[in-house]
């Protein structure tokens, strides 16, 4: 695969966790990759989060790109 012409497209998705920023990124790639074929990389675009009435965070949210190669 590697070394050949190759072709791919990246989307945004968003990714949502009260267990922290890793958590929220592997939510997103976790349903990116049951929805899009040859998922084979993700960049981080954004972070931030949520703030309850108690000042705790109660939500993580991470912007990212995934790619996926295009079919033949």
């Amino acid at each position: 695969m590697y070394g050949q012409d190759r072709v791919y497209k990246k989307v945004e998705v968003i990714g949502v966790s009260k267990g922290g920023i890793e958590a929220a990124i592997q939510a997103a790639v976790d349903k990116a990759h049951k929805t899009l074929d040859k998922l084979s990389w993700f960049e981080v675009e954004g972070i931030r989060g949520h703030v309850g009435d108690d000042g705790k965070i109660t939500e993580y949210q991470v912007v990212l790109k995934v790619a996926f190669q295009l079919k033949d």
